[in-house]
C-alpha cells in the first residue's frame, strides 16, 4: 500500500503543480502505479477506463447537463427569481433571502451549481447592488447558495456516486437529498440573518397573495419539471436516465417554443458547451475507475480503513475525522474526482459503523459542496467572481460565516440519519 499510495500521490501532485489537467494527471499517475503494483500490461488502464464509463446510468449525465444549460439560458431563472421575490422579498433584507431561495429552486430543475451561479447571479447580483447591497457580499451569497443545487435532486454528482457505489438506487439518492438540501438552504439563510441584521434595509410594501400567485403561475411550467422527473422515477414510469431524456425534451420545448428566449442559432454553442463538459466528466469517471482498480489491487481501501479504525473506535470521532479529511481534500480536488476516488476508501469504514450507503452518499456530497466555494480550485468561486466582477481575495472574507453555516448543516446531516433516509424509506426504496 505504502509504495503505491506514495507513488500515486507524488506523481499526481507534481503534475498538478505543473498545471496538468486533473484527468490527465490521474491517468499518468495510474500508469506509474500500475508498474509499481506488478508491471501489468498498460492496456489494462484503457480497459478499465472504458469499463468505467460503460454504464446506462451515466447516460443521464450529458442529458442533465444539456437540460441545465437550456434552463440557464431559457428564461427559467428570471421566473424563479420573481417567484422567490414574491415569497420572501417583503422581509427585511429580503433580497438576500430571495437569492438563496432562487438558487434552491433553480437547483431543483437544473441540478447544476455552476449554472445557478451564472444564471441567478447574472440577474440578482446587479439588482442587489442597485438596492445598496455590497457587491462582494452579494457575490459570496450567490456562490454558496448555488451549492444547494447539488444536494436537491436531480443531481449529476448523485448519479456519479450511485455508479461508484454500485448497489445504490439513484431514485433513493434523489429522494434522500430533499431534506438535506432544504437544510443547507435554511442554514445559509440563518447566516444571512445574522450577517445583515446590523444593516436592515426597508421592505417594499407587504406580502400579497395575488402577486405570489401570479409569480407562481409564471414559474409553474419551470417548476413542473420537478414533478415530471421525480414523480416519474418514483412511480416507476421511467428510470433516472429516461427521466434525463424527458427533462431535455421538456426544457427544449419550454425554451424554444414557449419562452422563446434562446434563438436557434445559439443551439450549436449550447450543444458544444454540453459536449465539452460531458467529455471532461466522463474522462474523469473513466480514469478514476482505473485508479480505483489499482487502489483495490494494492489493498489501499482496506488498509486505509484499518488505519482510521486504529486511531479510534468511537463512531463519532471516526465520522468527524472522515468529514475533516473530506474538507481538506475538497480544497485541492474538484468534487467529481473526490467522490470517485474517496468513496471506495471511506465507504467501508462508514459501513462498519452502521452508516447506510445512501446516508453516506448525502454526507460526502454535502461536505464536498463546501469545496466548490473554497480556493484554490472552487469552480463556483471562480464563476461567481466572474459574474460579480470581483476577486477571490475580496469575497472570501464575506464567505466565512457561510462556511460555518454549511459545516453546521454537514454535521446535522452526518449525525441525523433520518433526515436523509426518511423519504426513501417512506417511498419503499430502502
Amino acid at each position: 500500500m505504502t509504495v503505491v499510495a506514495i507513488l500515486l500521490l507524488v506523481v499526481f501532485v507534481v503534475l498538478m503543480l505543473l498545471h496538468v489537467p486533473v484527468a490527465i494527471a490521474m491517468g499518468v499517475a495510474c500508469f506509474a502505479a500500475l508498474y509499481a503494483v506488478g508491471g501489468e500490461p498498460a492496456e489494462l488502464i484503457a480497459r478499465r477506463l472504458v469499463n468505467g464509463i460503460d454504464s446506462f446510468a451515466l447516460l443521464a449525465i450529458p442529458l442533465f447537463i444539456f437540460s441545465g444549460l437550456l434552463m440557464g439560458q431559457g428564461g427559467m431563472a428570471r421566473r424563479l427569481i420573481d417567484l422567490a421575490a414574491a415569497l420572501l422579498g417583503r422581509f427585511p433584507n429580503g433580497l438576500a433571502y430571495v437569492n438563496t431561495l432562487a438558487c434552491m429552486l433553480f437547483g431543483c430543475i437544473s441540478g447544476s451549481a455552476t449554472a445557478a451561479v451564472s444564471s441567478i447571479g447574472g440577474v440578482l447580483i446587479p439588482e442587489m447592488e442597485r438596492k445598496k447591497y455590497d457587491r462582494d457580499f452579494s457575490t459570496a451569497l450567490t456562490t454558496v447558495s448555488a451549492t444547494c443545487g447539488l444536494i436537491i435532486p436531480p443531481s449529476n454528482i448523485m448519479i456519479v456516486y450511485a455508479v461508484v457505489c454500485g448497489n445504490v438506487s439513484i431514485a433513493a439518492l434523489f429522494l434522500a437529498g430533499v431534506f438535506p438540501g432544504i437544510l443547507f438552504g435554511c442554514c445559509i439563510m440563518a447566516a444571512t440573518f445574522f450577517f445583515t441584521k446590523q444593516s436592515v434595509r426597508e421592505t417594499e410594501g407587504v406580502f400579497s397573495w395575488s402577486e405570489a400567485f401570479l409569480a407562481f403561475r409564471r414559474a409553474f411550467l419551470s417548476l413542473f419539471l420537478i414533478v415530471i422527473v421525480l414523480g416519474g422515477i418514483l412511480c416507476g414510469i421511467f428510470t433516472a436516465t429516461e427521466a434525463a431524456a424527458i427533462a431535455v425534451a421538456y426544457s427544449f420545448f419550454l425554451t424554444m417554443f414557449v419562452y422563446r428566449e434562446v434563438r436557434w442559432r445559439e443551439l450549436p454553442d449550447i450543444l458544444t458547451q454540453a459536449a465539452t463538459t460531458t467529455a471532461v466528466v466522463m474522462l474523469l469517471i473513466g480514469v478514476c475507475s482505473a485508479l480505483g482498480w489499482i487502489l483495490a489491487t494494492a489493498d489501499v481501501p482496506q488498509q486505509a480503513g484499518e488505519l482510521l479504525r486504529s486511531i479510534s473506535d468511537n463512531p463519532i470521532v471516526l465520522l468527524l475525522l472522515i468529514n475533516l479529511l473530506l474538507l481538506i481534500i475538497g480544497t485541492v480536488m474538484d468534487m467529481t474526482p473526490a467522490v470517485l476516488i474517496f468513496t471506495p476508501i471511506f465507504l467501508p469504514v462508514a459501513g462498519a459503523l452502521g452508516m447506510h450507503d445512501i446516508h453516506f452518499g448525502i454526507m460526502i456530497i454535502a461536505n464536498l459542496c463546501i469545496s466548490l466555494c473554497t480556493p484554490p480550485i472552487g469552480s463556483c468561486l471562480f464563476i461567481g467572481c466572474s459574474v460579480g466582477k470581483t476577486s477571490i481575495t475580496r469575497i472570501t472574507p464575506k464567505m466565512i460565516p457561510y462556511f460555518f453555516a454549511m459545516l453546521v448543516a454537514v454535521l446535522i446531516i452526518t449525525f441525523w440519519s433520518d433526515l436523509s433516509l426518511a423519504l426513501p424509506r417512506w417511498a419503499g426504496l430502502i
